[in-house]
Order: structure tokens, then sequence, then C-alpha cells
């Protein structure tokens, strides 16, 4: 069985091109995520994005990351800060949902770049104090992570240690370990002679 190939290619890298994105190309990231289901429609996703030619803002969002991810991340043509509201704004209760939705939206978005040749690598390794210190990111909403988004580049331009990952086989866990029957971690019978990777 096959997988939809805008699946299947989405890969996290970190070789990153100098080419820049275009406004129409990025507009439609955002219009892809836009469309993205969530938790009575709230939408609570919200982003910064910081362009390669925006020095100002592109330096301060990398400045956010952690020292691992600022050395290929700084060759993005932009940088992503993804934001979750979280609380609902129709009854002001806490939104539990607002992290998976924003996550929803991200997926939208990496489908959407796919479909452009282009590739995102999202990372949990940044400072999210410092970029709603220097984002003025307001106390109800909650940064959750920070996306490189840009063409593939050369890999040979990484860092040895960096190449060797960017070039490696892809792995995933089966199935068999990841979806159960009755009872968690109880094996699905769908699910034990599958073979994934």
């Amino acid at each position: 069985m096959t997988i939809h190939n805008l699946i299947s290619k989405r890969k996290s890298i970190r070789a990153f091109s100098e080419r820049p994105i275009d406004d129409e190309t990025m507009i439609s990231l955002f219009e892809a995520a836009r469309w993205a289901p969530s938790s009575a429609n709230e939408q609570p996703w919200r982003f910064i994005l910081a362009r390669k030619q925006d020095k100002e803002a592109f330096a301060k969002m990398q400045e956010c990351l952690n020292e691992g991810n600022k050395i290929w991340a700084k060759d993005a043509a932009a940088l992503i800060i993804t934001i979750a509201k979280k609380h609902f704004s129709f009854n002001e209760k806490s939104n539990v949902y607002s992290w998976h939705d924003v996550g929803l939206a991200t997926a939208m978005l990496s489908v959407q770049a796919t479909e452009l040749n282009l590739f995102l690598h999202q990372m949990g390794g940044f400072n999210s104090a410092k970029a709603k210190e220097e984002f003025q990111i307001p106390d109800e909403y909650e940064a959750v992570s920070i996306i490189a988004v840009g063409y593939e580049g050369n890999p040979e331009a990484l860092p040895e240690n960096l190449r060797a990952r960017e070039v490696g086989e892809r792995k995933r866990k089966p199935l068999s370990e990841l979806v159960f029957s009755a009872n968690f971690g109880e094996e699905n019978e769908l699910f034990k002679t599958e073979t994934n990777k």
C-alpha cells in the first residue's frame, strides 16, 4: 500500500539553499495553514514570519534558537515562530487542544511546502521566554516551535556530524508499536505482521 507522495516526500532537512521564497509561494504556505481543522473552530494558531531579507527579525529569531540549531538554521530562507492561543475566545476557558491544533496547521503548511518543493524543519530547541520577549508575544499566547523553511541545499556544506544525519536512512517505528487494541500496549491483530520503516 502506498501513501500520498506529499507525505512520503516530506522530510526535515538541515541543508538549505540560498534561494529565496517568493511572496506568492510564502503566502500560499500560510493559506494552507489557515484551512486546518481546530477545536470549536477556534483557529488558535498564530505565526511570526522572519524572512532572510528581513535581516533584523531573522537575526532576532535565530538568536532564540539553541546553539545546535543555529549552526544550520541560519541558511534557511525564513524562520517562523508557531504560537498557540491558550484560551478559547468564546468562553475564556483553557484550550487544552491548542497545541494539537497548531500542529495540525503546521502539518497543512508542511504539505503545501512539499507540493512546492520546499522543506521545513520544526525545532523545539529554542528559548521560548526569549522569543516571547523579543517578539512581544502576549501572555495569552505561547510559543510552540520555530520552523526553518527553504529549498533543499547541498548536504556537503553541513558539518560532518549533521551531514551523516542528513543523508541517513529515514526511520519510523512500526505501526505495531503505535496502534493498540482494547488497552494501551495491547497488540492490535491488524498490525502484527506489518514491517514499517
